[in-house]
């Protein structure tokens, strides 16, 4: 430590007290009378302050900066503002001694010799206190909740802010010993309140707030007259009667002389926040002090000490930032690391600290003299020196043998080892050594000397290798021998091997270099800067030395600098500096390039160009790769390197002779490029040159071009079937089934083609193919049989199953189909649905022989419940229609079919009230009482529904009015016995006579004149077809006969002469044997077949394995038509108005204009 004169001036009289305002721009001073107001800059003296009529004692200044106070020894008390205009004052009894400022409340403390006042801005009077004994200073706690006075009887009194007296402090002289200045540690850093205390039994001692002593009194031998701490607390100032002001640490230790004066010093402070100090002198002089701290340290690898607080010593770890402190409690002059061993110099001894029990020798200095001791404190060697020693800097060595360099001040450079007493000499140069230090091989030694040189030597040839000028420090990297850095002009240099300097801002001082840290010293700390050694790096990556680049990197580069060098590595062949980094960089790609050039190295190659042309092509280099692969007969490797980077146009330049193979190659990889960046027009035309149809087909579809599939599907040829096909599901997705069935047919692929109609449902086309191609008609009519069922269209499917021989899913849907008309209560479809499964149950049997009977007992039923259902049509509609569109006749006929008809077993959905309610209805309207009084009786037996009761009520009364007969008109008529029939009939719809089965019309239900006739065995329906064809005609005749043969009646009917005679051998047919009971069927010979005429026969002409039926009409001038579909019989008239009406048949709904079977 050193105190350097800022400036100094000499007032008239004594200087009694200082006060710094709290931003340090200016100084009040209490000299005489008067205060004067100085700039701290300069010294300028800035304003005599007048108010005090006596010698002003104290000055203090507001922590706010607001205001100051003085107090005089006129009694009064007077507050100024920072503008230096008084503002207020007010009076003690006695001389005011001392003025202080609370540090938080800014109320002020002004004593005397016999009270004390407490002032505050919010009073408008001051509190005063008397006090025992003379106050000569006083001081505020930080916190400014206590005010400690000193007192000329020796008594310290500790008072809160109200005055009370809180603690009691007797300095063991008592009144022997004034306490002439005290100071509370400005330190918020302290745990507790300390206050220093300074008496003129000459000693200082500390206290605690609660009055506990802290340590032991110090002696001083003068005595003091005021005492005062630095802005942070780290150190005191204290002034007397020894002329002198100290520097002391804020434990009490003496530091040294800030400076000395001719008289007494009666006041010393700090100016705030800063290392400058004023004193005021006895004689009137006011001196401005800077103190400046010397930095005293000590650095061994990454081990480094310094002092702090000048007694302390902190060895720092400069890679992990562990610090230890080591409280020496005196004055740290010098310092010294090595190893594991600590010098630490202090006033008048040294301590030695170590890490471990190895012994080891300590090195200190002093001027020309060098000596060696032992930890002991055994002096062992001495070396005396021509000049004085400027720098010292240990190189180590093995134990006992260590070694160090020294600098001289006549340039002189030594190296000396601490077993021999002789020096060596490195070298001498012409200036002062300021600093230096051997690079870790030591081969080469840098030397900074006074003109702020850098010289570099080589050791052995002491040949100048270079030098570097603005340079004030300089130092090796451990780590790498080319390497140095050196500091100075606020710059720092680094310096590799001979290439130039690379610079960047730095302040301080270079003390260490090790890997990519430099250590450097600025002010008090040292600081560990983490330096990039990239400029280093790319300066050896120019010269294309990389190896040398790559122990640089090592020591701490980017991760882009690492990639630079591993990219630059291979380009210069030195593939194993460039797996190095590239490992580093952790890029697989490449390291699987140079593993596999190693593998080449290995089997023989030896090509460089073609390693280099490799290497090229990976780091985007693709010319110059092209231009290597070709001058080492690669072309190949070059084409294949274009075609993968779709460069198509320089590919092209490296194509072989016409080689057909390549050419398409490159063409494909130039259309799938095309395909990748969205050019799919330009890859299809690439793909079709290429012949890479099928390709071009899906970005085709893909796209929805569909003139682009035709014309492809239209140019390539029929045996490419994989590409058609792929074309013509395309088209089918892209709704063009027309251009998909074209490429179909080019195919001949006449299944898919099916499948194209079955899909998009144009079943004409498909139908027509089925007739070409039946083999295909499965595939046509099942699906479109599910088409229909599923569009509602159930009588279709129904008829679609059929037809694709499916008979079980079309028994199936008209089974549904009927059951569901019965249900609803829509008979005529249910009798419709009926015979259309009897139709269905007959063409079973005539495929599947062994369902035959089965089929043909199914077939009967389903009949019967059609003719049932198709009655009963009419019955329904006539008792839930309000209005009937059938006549009274055919209703009364039905009603009676119906009757005769029914089963045990009712079928669902037909009522039997309904049919009766009709029959005794319209019976009763037609005069058959009888059979309506019947009907009538029968209901009774019946559940009746609510809406009929009524109705069946008044009729079963009325009925009754009438006579007890039916109207001979209504009786049916057997047309083959000639016998009246009644209108209920036990037997059904027979003749009670002769069993015939009577033949009833379908729309009227009269019965028809009808007979039915079998042929002889023997005689075919062929050969009976071409017999009624084989028409003869035969005489007339007027009359009737009636023959007896073979004891049985037999009735003949002979023609008139407007009928058939005895020739005509049907007629005698016709006659029955009288009391049978059994019915007797006509049977017909050849000859009676001929003698028929073809019109009067009507032959249901069933399919097989069923017989046809012949029915022969005996009124040939009542014309009756037979249905050609389902064989049922109708009036001409009858069927011809039926037809016009509903445009085909009432029973099977055959249109008129369909062909018969």
């Amino acid at each position: 430590m050193r105190a350097v004169l800022t400036w100094r001036d000499k007032a008239e009289h004594c200087i009694n007290d200082i006060a710094f305002k709290p931003d340090g721009t200016q100084l009040i001073l209490a000299a005489g009378s008067r205060l004067l107001v100085y700039d701290t800059s300069d010294g300028t003296l800035l304003q005599p302050l007048k108010g005090h009529k006596d010698t002003v004692y104290c000055v203090a200044y507001a922590k706010d900066g607001k205001r100051f106070a003085s107090g005089s020894a006129d009694k009064s008390v007077i507050i100024w503002t920072s503008k230096l205009e008084g503002i207020l004052k007010y009076t003690h009894n006695d001389a005011i001694q001392c003025v202080s400022y609370n540090p938080i409340t800014h109320q002020l403390a002004s004593c005397s010799s016999s009270d004390f006042g407490l002032w505050s801005p919010e009073q408008k009077s001051v509190s005063k206190h008397k006090s025992s004994s003379k106050i000569i200073c006083c001081s505020w706690t930080n916190d400014g909740q206590y005010l400690a006075l000193g007192m000329f009887n020796g008594i310290i009194s500790i008072r809160n802010k109200n005055g009370e007296e809180k603690v009691k402090i007797e300095r063991p002289g008592g009144s022997l010993s004034p306490v002439w200045s005290i100071c509370w540690n400005p330190s918020r850093e302290e745990r507790n309140d300390i206050l220093a205390v300074a008496d003129w039994g000459q000693k200082v001692s500390f206290y605690q707030l609660s009055g506990k002593q802290i340590g032991k009194d110090r002696a001083l031998n003068f005595d003091p007259c005021c005492i005062s701490y630095f802005t942070k607390g780290e150190y005191i100032l204290l002034g007397g009667s020894d002329k002198q002001v100290s520097l002391f640490t804020k434990d009490g230790v003496r530091l040294g002389t800030v400076g000395e004066q001719n008289s007494w010093v009666w006041t010393c402070q700090a100016k705030p926040d800063s290392n400058y100090v004023v004193v005021g002198c006895q004689d009137g002089t006011i001196s401005f002090y800077q103190l400046i701290f010397s930095t005293v340290h000590g650095l061994y690898k990454d081990r480094y000490a310094y002092r702090d607080s000048m007694t302390d010593v902190i060895v720092q770890h400069l890679i992990t930032e562990q610090k230890v402190r080591i409280k020496c409690k005196e004055l740290v002059k010098k310092i010294a690391i090595y190893r594991n061993r600590l010098a630490i110099q202090l006033p008048e001894k040294i301590l030695i600290y170590e890490l471990y029990s190895e012994d080891s020798s300590d090195m200190h200095y002093r001027e020309k003299r060098l000596q060696c001791l032992s930890f002991s404190g055994v002096k062992e060697r001495e070396w005396q020196m021509e000049s004085l020693i400027r720098y010292i800097k240990v190189i180590g060595g093995p134990p006992g043998r260590e070694g160090l360099l020294v600098g001289l001040k006549n340039g002189q450079i030594l190296k000396i080892f601490v077993d021999n007493l002789f020096a060596i000499i490195l070298l001498k140069q012409a200036t002062a050594v300021r600093c230096l230090d051997m690079s870790a091989s030591r081969k080469k030694l840098a030397v900074v000397d006074e003109n702020d040189t850098c010289l570099v030597y080589d050791i052995d040839t002491k040949e100048l290798l270079f030098q570097e000028p603005n340079a004030n420090s300089v130092a090796w990297n451990t780590q790498c021998e080319d390497m140095l850095c050196f500091s100075g002009g606020g710059y720092l240099n680094i310096k590799a091997s001979t290439f130039p300097v690379h610079r960047q801002k730095l302040q301080g001082f270079v003390v260490g270099y090790n890997g990519s840290k430099i250590f450097c010293l600025h002010v008090f700390s040292i600081s560990a800067v983490e330096v990039p050694q990239s400029a280093p790096m790319y300066q050896y990556l120019d010269r294309k030395l990389f190896k040398e680049a790559y122990q640089i990197a090592c020591l701490g580069v980017t991760d882009t600098d690492w990639r630079e060098l591993a990219m630059e590595a291979p380009e210069g062949l030195d593939f194993e500096t460039a797996k190095k980094a590239f490992i580093r960089v952790q890029d697989l790609r490449y390291l699987e390039l140079i593993s596999s050039i190693e593998e080449r190295k290995k089997r023989g190659e030896t090509n460089n160009d073609l390693f280099l042309a490799d290497v090229f092509s990976y780091q985007g280099k693709f010319h110059e790769a092209a231009k290597l692969y070709k001058r080492s007969g690669h072309e190949n490797l070059a084409l294949e390197m274009y075609t993968d980077l779709c460069m198509f146009e320089y590919a092209k330049d490296f194509l072989g002779s016409g080689d057909p193979k390549e050419t398409k190659m490159l063409i494909t990889k130039q259309a799938d490029w095309a395909r990748n960046i969205k050019e799919p027009k330009a890859a299809v035309e690439m793909y079709i040159s290429a012949g890479e149809h099928v390709k071009a087909i899906e970005i085709c579809g893909d796209h929805g071009w569909v003139d682009m599939l035709i014309d492809i599907a239209r140019k390539l040829d029929k045996a490419e079937r994989e590409p058609l096909l792929l074309c013509a599901t395309y088209l089918k997705k892209l709704d063009s089934p027309g251009y998909a069935a074209e490429t179909y047919l080019k195919m001949g692929d006449l299944k898919s083609l099916v499948q194209l109609h079955v899909e998009t449902q144009r079943w004409d086309e498909a139908f027509a193919l089925g007739e070409k191609h039946p083999e295909f008609k499965d595939d046509i009519y099942v699906p479109y049989a599910q088409w229909l069922a599923e569009n509602d269209r159930f009588e279709e499917a129904q008829k679609a199953f059929h037809k694709a021989g499916r008979q079980r899913e079309a028994v199936q849907v008209l089974e549904q189909l009927t059951n569901n008309a019965v249900a609803e209560s829509r008979f005529n479809d249910a009798a419709y649905y009926y015979w259309m499964l009897s139709m269905q149950c007959l063409d079973i049997a005539q495929a599947d022989p062994a369902q035959k009977d089965t089929m043909l007992g199914k077939f009967h039923h389903f009949q019967r419940l059609a003719e049932l259902y198709h009655g009963y049509h009419a019955i329904h509609r006539h008792t839930e229609d309000p209005f009937s569109v059938h006549r009274p006749e055919t209703l009364f006929n039905i009603s009676r079919f119906l009757l005769h008809s029914l089963p045990k077993d009712t079928p669902s959905g037909i009522s039997k009230v309904k049919i009766l309610f009709t029959l005794a209805k319209q019976s009763k309207a037609l005069g058959a009482y009888r059979l309506a009084r019947h009907a009538y009786d029968k209901l009774r037996g019946l559940y009746i529904p609510a809406k009929f009761q009524k109705s069946i009520e008044l009729g079963t009364l009325t009925i009754r009015a009438k006579p007890f007969h039916d109207s001979e008109e209504l009786v049916p008529l057997c047309y083959r016995c000639s016998t009246n029939n009644p209108l209920l009939n036990n037997l059904g719809n027979v003749c009670i006579n002769c069993r015939q089965p009577f033949i009833f019309s379908a729309s009227s239900y009269d019965v028809l004149h009808l007979v039915e006739f079998y042929l002889e065995e023997g005689i075919t329906d062929e050969e009976a077809i071409s017999l009624i064809d084989l028409e003869v005609l035969r005489p007339k005749q007027d009359d009737r006969q009636q023959e007896i043969a073979n004891s049985s009646q037999i009735l003949r009917l002979v023609e008139t002469k407007d009928s058939m005679g005895d020739e005509d051998p049907f007629t005698a047919k016709l006659s029955f044997e009288q009391g049978g009971s059994e019915f007797v069927p006509v049977v017909v010979s050849r000859l009676v077949l001929r003698s028929m005429s073809r019109r009067d026969v009507l032959i249901k002409r069933w399919p097989p394995p069923l017989r046809w039926q012949y029915f022969r009409s005996l009124l040939p001038d009542a014309s009756i038509t037979m249905c050609p579909s389902c064989f049922q019989m109708f009036h001409s008239e009858d069927y011809e108005l039926l037809v016009l009406q509903h445009g085909c048949c009432p029973y099977c709904r055959r249109c008129k204009d369909d062909p018969g079977p």
